[in-house]
């Protein structure tokens, strides 16, 4: 069995051989990527199938959702060990300006926020917007 397969018998998710192209894909990438992007890569696949895959990762935190300002939500994949938790595994995510990508800075963990009695966070967001390293580099 594969590390991939293993990985989603851990979260729950059946190992389909779509199931492990789209994850392998969003590794490549070392970055979020759109439900459009990775329509365009399996283009002969059926768009539902796509989709309801991204869902399946996202409800059973293989992939965490990121709403970065541009009105299109990306994912990207979680890293190992995460719960996506509110208060432990929420990190900064990095908006490039010029090139539109945006990369998880995982490193770079979102500090506990003490909200008001009777407030209850759900989700947590940074974004952080910029000029990435490639782009600042040319």
């Amino acid at each position: 069995m594969s590390e991939i397969e293993t990985l989603l018998n851990k979260h729950n998710v059946r190992p389909t051989a779509m199931r492990i192209l789209i994850y392998k894909f969003m590794a490549k990438k070392e970055r979020a990527v759109t439900l459009t992007e990775i329509e365009k890569a399996f283009e002969k696949s059926d768009r539902a199938t796509l989709s309801r895959t991204i869902k399946t990762f996202e409800t059973n935190g293989i992939v965490h959702q990121i709403d970065d300002g541009t009105g299109i939500p990306k994912y990207a994949l979680c890293e190992s060990g995460c719960n996506c938790e509110v208060d432990q595994d929420l990190h900064i995510h990095f908006h490039c300006t010029n090139c539109d990508e945006t990369v998880c800075l995982t490193d770079h963990k979102i500090p506990h926020i003490n909200l008001p009695e009777g407030y209850m966070a759900e989700n947590v967001n940074l974004v952080v917007k910029g000029i990435c390293e490639k782009c600042s580099a040319v």
